[in-house]
């Protein structure tokens, strides 16, 4: 027999039976959907837009910055609150902060009692306006980006600040969060070395509740401790998907810093002259550190592929901090418990501030580029172009959208999202169809901005002594250092955009000013009125009417009295005649006709109001080339019973101003 021929019948049944195996096995191997992707996000505090080498940092030294710059979509339109605590909320919930309201850092604080008014219930007379209060938690009743990614079998964990939250009711384990490693939630760590308890004025008998944060080795810097938390969750979810809210403190203060880094930096010099202090390099180089192992943990575990990484900072660089005059360094003594720490940032950095963000205008805490341009790099192997760079607008309101889009998420029901998702951007295969992109800040120096292509618009609630035209007009595409106001010359276009302003506050219900019932416009009234303290505009204070003099009441951490009406040529001598209890240092600061702005140094000369209980005669010299335009006298924040008989200036050729108070009565 022929075992090599097999009957017809035979045959057909064994094809038959082979094309339905064939055909079983197929169709139980068809591809399977790519498994949901992990989800990083590595947030920086007070991270400038020009704070690494990928863009354009010549001092710091970041280099895996670069090498994710690299792999990634680089962003050179990515925008910012110009505060930390309304970007993370926006993170968060995918909304404009007037909507969900955290327009402030204040998640420190006490939330307000329920049911209170957003609207404090009476301001100062000097004041026109009256400003709704910032929230200082992330509203429970909003359905989070750690809740959606939850609910949809995703691990969550949070390491590092919070700030949206002084009670455990709003800490992250109540906003989607199954892991959170997280100190109290004030601006900047208790301390960045272990113990980490100690309370961050420096005290070591001032404990601080900590969260959940547990110490470890004394000495342990936090930067590296996150990361090894990070990595240990990480670790322990690699085989499921994962969403990492890894939000650094560095760089904030109280500026913790690797004194090794430190001293070699100190030795170096920025070609540009812009950014030379050591410390923020130290600091940043401990980040870059951090990003650097996470970096290779991805890879050696195998998750690089399937991560969609972000990288970001959540207002711009830090420009006023540690100047003289400001806050952290007036009136600081040996004994205070920010003795050491002042001591230690002079040796260091001496008169500098943080950082440098130019070509950008100003920095953290305005609503100019300086303070809300920030970094943005987007890592997705396979689906973002490495290398690639994009100059769409872009913001904190976006990152909800686009991360759920990317783990095939749909927005939750009846949750209002503001931002679009990035992914068409990302995979270059379409733009944006917002028509307009907002920054809401009724604070510090209160307006809202609007950019639209390469315009932008800012509209300020009320004239500010640094600030006296309620709207500026750039075209950031000719001016990014924002140096030429064209509202004059555009008010079509500033039409235009004030339109687009309307529109954005009634469909956000964002929280506008209100006219103060009790304002008193003598107060601030023009010049030649018959009120003693006209053309001077309190800022941070009050003004008091005492017997023979002005009473000052402080109410800020940097109180100070502007004047546009001193309009003197060369050098100008002021001479305050003052008196105060407790004294301290004080600062005058200036700006001349041709400067739309005051420049970061330079134009400050300090003083220092002796403690006493007799009138003190203070003069200083303002060594004026051009014709001065405001002028602002701060005063000694810490000061006590701060008292004004006069304040006198005199300028070349004998042209005097002055305001004389020793004849007010009460």
């Amino acid at each position: 027999m022929n075992t090599h021929a097999l009957p017809a019948t035979w045959l057909s049944v064994i094809v038959t039976t082979l094309m339905t195996w064939t055909t079983t096995h197929l169709m139980a191997a068809d591809p399977v959907p790519a498994a949901k992707p992990n989800v990083v996000l590595f947030l920086v505090d007070d991270m400038g837009w020009m704070d690494s080498t990928p863009y354009g940092s010549q001092y710091y030294e970041t280099p895996n910055m670069q090498r994710l710059q690299r792999q990634s979509m680089r962003f050179t339109n990515a925008y910012a609150v110009p505060l930390c605590s309304p970007t993370r909320a926006s993170i968060l919930t995918g909304q404009y902060s007037s909507r969900h309201r955290v327009t402030s850092a204040s998640g420190h604080q006490p939330a307000a009692p329920a049911g209170a008014s957003p609207y404090p219930a009476k301001v100062p007379a000097q004041r026109p306006l009256i400003y709704a209060n910032s929230k200082n938690y992330l509203d429970p009743g909003l359905e989070s980006l750690a809740e959606v990614l939850r609910d949809a079998g995703y691990r969550t964990g949070h390491f590092g600040k919070w700030h949206l939250g002084l009670s455990q009711q709003h800490w992250p384990e109540r906003h989607g969060f199954e892991v959170a490693f997280h100190a109290e939630p004030s601006p900047g760590p208790a301390s960045y070395f272990s113990p980490y308890g100690v309370h961050r004025t420096g005290n070591p008998s001032g404990k601080h509740h900590v969260g959940t944060i547990t110490d470890g080795p004394d000495g342990e810097y936090i930067t590296n401790r996150l990361t090894d938390e990070a990595i240990r969750f990480v670790e322990a979810h690699r085989n499921e998907p994962f969403f990492l809210n890894f939000w650094h403190y560095a760089v904030h203060g109280p500026w913790g810093h690797k004194e090794a880094y430190t001293k070699q930096f100190a030795e170096k010099t920025d070609p540009l002259g812009r950014q030379n202090n050591p410390i923020m390099a130290s600091m940043l180089q401990s980040v870059d550190e951090s990003l650097g192992r996470m970096l290779d943990k991805f890879d050696q575990l195998g998750l690089t592929d399937n991560t969609l990484f972000i990288f970001y900072s959540d207002n711009g660089g830090n420009t006023h901090s540690n100047v003289p005059g400001s806050r952290q360094m007036v009136n600081i003594k040996p004994g205070h418990p920010k003795w050491e720490f002042v001591q230690d940032w002079k040796k260091w950095a001496g008169d500098q501030p943080p950082t440098n963000n130019a070509p950008l205008r100003e920095g953290k805490g305005r609503i100019y580029e300086g303070g809300q341009r920030v970094p943005l790099m987007v890592r997705w192997p396979g689906q973002i172009k490495p290398g690639s760079t994009s100059d769409a607008v872009v913001g904190p309101i976006d990152l909800y959208p686009t991360i759920l889009q990317a783990a095939g998420l749909e927005k939750p029901d009846g949750h209002v999202v503001d931002g679009e998702s990035l992914l068409p951007v990302l995979k270059q295969t379409g733009r944006l169809n917002r028509q307009a992109y907002f920054t809401w800040f009724p604070h510090l120096i209160p307006a809202v901005s609007v950019r639209q292509g390469d315009w932008k618009l800012i509209r300020r609630f009320e004239p500010h002594p640094q600030y006296p035209e309620t709207r500026e007009l750039y075209n950031l595409k000719d001016d990014i250092g924002e140096t030429q106001n064209l509202a004059t010359m555009r008010p079509d276009r500033v039409a235009e955009l004030d339109g687009l302003i309307d529109q954005f506050v009634r469909d956000t219900g964002a929280l506008y000013p209100k006219p103060n019932p009790d304002y008193k416009a003598d107060a601030t009234a023009t010049p030649g009125s018959s009120d003693v303290t006209s053309g001077l505009v309190p800022r941070m204070c009050q003004l008091v009417k005492s017997e023979g003099a002005i009473r000052v009441v402080i109410e800020g951490r940097t109180p100070f009295l502007g004047t546009a009406q001193v309009k003197s040529t060369g050098p100008i001598t002021l001479t305050l005649r003052a008196r105060a209890s407790a004294g301290g240092q004080g600062k005058v600061q200036w700006k001349t006709a041709g400067q739309t702005t005051f420049p970061e140094s330079g134009q400050v000369v300090s003083y220092q109001l002796a403690p006493a209980a007799q009138w003190q005669d203070v003069s200083v010299e303002l060594p004026l080339k051009d014709r001065s335009s405001v002028i602002r006298l701060y005063l000694p924040a810490d000061a006590a019973e701060l008292e004004i008989q006069s304040i006198r200036f005199r300028g070349a050729g004998g042209r005097e101003t002055l305001w004389d108070f020793s004849g007010v009565s009460r």
